[in-house]
């Protein structure tokens, strides 16, 4: 991952294109690091990209073959990881911006919607992939998603992790608009301006009163998520979504 401030921006690129900018335990801690790094009075805002055809196809679905771990240690990961990635995404004194080029899938999906704004190029799709793999949305999913695109959408998003277009995900809400890939940059751009022309204080403080009034406080909703993926791990579909992943095969839920 690189991390580089330019102007009071901080712009972090997930930088792993062979693995579709997949994360791991140690790419989430560093995301965090580097948004717990922001503050209000050198910086005006940070944005997240994707290196190569990705933003980030979420969590690294190979390792996870490979794991073993109790339900203790599971939910530690998922609190201390992802769950600590959406919540230095919600307490950024900045704003957060998405820029998305290519796919945008589970984690990947859900990073998005917890960013304060999100642009994504006209082919970018959006997946909440985690029912493929027998898991439930994490990195905020559970959170920010019912939120940002309604009950009925979040549920169709995360019961079916159907892959939806740029398009419908500016429909939802999901990112604030598509634009064509060589106006992405532009876009982006002039979001990042127009906040820096913005006193960031203010922003900050308007950001955490908006999260703080939303209803249920998301901490508790970060917590009851990483208890339902912690028992999701230990499923019969986790554990076939896995290695039908592995196999290269479509997989056999019952």
């Amino acid at each position: 991952m690189r991390v580089e401030d330019t102007d009071g921006v901080r712009r972090i690129t997930f930088d792993r294109p062979q693995v579709k900018n997949a994360f791991t335990a140690e790419t989430a801690r560093e995301l965090a690091d580097a948004l717990d790094g922001l503050a209000a009075e050198t910086h005006d805002a940070a944005v997240l990209t994707g290196e190569g055809n990705a933003f980030s196809a979420g969590g690294d679905v190979e390792a996870m073959a490979d794991r073993d771990e109790t339900a203790r240690e599971a939910y530690d990961r998922v609190r201390g990881t992802l769950g600590r990635v959406a919540e230095s995404v919600l307490t950024a004194p900045v704003p957060v911006v998405a820029r998305v080029d290519g796919d945008a899938v589970g984690a990947g999906l859900s990073l998005v919607a917890a960013c304060d704004f999100a642009y994504a190029s006209a082919d970018a799709r959006f997946a909440a992939s985690f029912v493929n793999v027998g898991l439930v949305p994490d990195l905020g999913g559970t959170v920010t998603l019912p939120r940002l695109v309604g009950l009925r959408a979040a549920k169709e998003l995360a019961f079916t992790g159907d892959l939806v277009s740029a398009d419908r995900a500016a429909e939802l809400g999901l990112v604030n608009d598509a634009v064509p890939a060589t106006e992405l940059d532009a876009t982006v751009e002039r979001t990042v301006e127009r906040l820096a022309s913005r006193p960031t204080e203010t922003i900050a403080l308007a950001k955490e009163a908006i999260h703080a009034n939303l209803g249920r406080p998301w901490r508790d909703g970060l917590e009851r998520e990483a208890q339902a993926q912690t028992l999701a791990y230990d499923t019969d579909a986790h554990e076939e979504g896995v290695a039908a992943f592995v196999e290269g095969r479509s997989p056999e839920f019952d």
